[in-house]
């Protein structure tokens, strides 16, 4: 099984080498790399091109956003499975992709999900919030349920059959996915009960008040549009960030 590995990146020569090493030490063989610059104004691209012989696909151009990067590196993707890896996040240890592709193999599902930690921007080992995801059960779409998007593999048939990211949505592509995979087609899924992913604080819908309403007003298109939940959906997804913050507490 080949599991392609995408990562999207703007200005980030702060943290891409770091991500670029995270996916080159994995232990798993069949890895396809592609990297989505966003045509960057600083180091960026100088400092991916130092991995050119390590990685599959470097595209550096203009797009409209994340999400545009990533549908970008979906199409050009070979691989049976889809994951992404952004340009400030790292993968917990250098087995994830290998206990990833065990549990698609082994389960023969459609995707494959599981826990992710939010980390010091220059600490990573300094860990802030535990995004502890639990097994999924249908109902708790409902109730603003979603795993990490960055911990959730997609075999690539599926956004072939149902749909790439929605560029429209600046923040929120990634839920209204998850919401049109796991809830509206109700693909098979697996969850792998352990930290896969060390995401750095600080992300795009979390920069400011503004981005805080216009990414609320996003989710809530995203669970209208595919007919799942309601505006107390809404609400029960910004509540259930809370027990993420008692997960940490739990797990030191």
């Amino acid at each position: 099984m080949k599991i392609t590995i995408i990562t999207s990146a703007y200005n980030s020569e702060k943290t891409i080498e770091e991500t670029i090493r995270s996916v080159l030490t994995q232990t798993y063989n069949e890895i396809e790399y592609i990297v989505i610059d966003a045509a960057s104004s600083d180091n960026t691209l100088e400092i991916i091109n130092h991995y050119k012989n390590q990685i599959d696909i470097i595209v550096s151009e203009p797009d409209q956003g994340i999400y545009d990067g990533l549908n970008k590196g979906i199409v050009l993707a070979k691989g049976d499975v889809i994951g992404f890896l952004h340009s400030d996040d790292l993968y917990e240890n250098d087995e994830v992709i290998e206990k990833v592709a065990l549990a698609f193999a082994n389960s023969k599902v459609d995707s494959v999900y599981g826990d992710l930690v939010y980390v010091s921007e220059k600490d990573t080992s300094k860990i802030f919030r535990y995004w502890k995801s639990g097994q999924f059960r249908p109902q708790k779409l409902k109730r603003g349920w979603m795993p990490p998007h960055p911990t959730f593999f997609v075999r690539r048939k599926v956004y072939q059959q149902y749909g790439y990211f929605n560029t429209s949505l600046k923040i929120s592509a990634d839920y209204d996915s998850i919401l049109r995979f796991l809830g509206k087609h109700k693909i098979t899924t697996f969850y792998l009960p352990e930290v896969l992913i060390k995401m750095r604080v600080g992300g795009e819908s979390n920069k400011s008040l503004k981005n805080l309403i216009q990414k609320s007003r996003e989710d809530l298109r995203a669970i209208k549009s595919n007919n799942i939940g309601n505006f107390g959906s809404l609400i029960f997804k910004n509540i259930s960030k809370i027990p993420q913050f008692l997960a940490l507490k739990n797990s030191l």
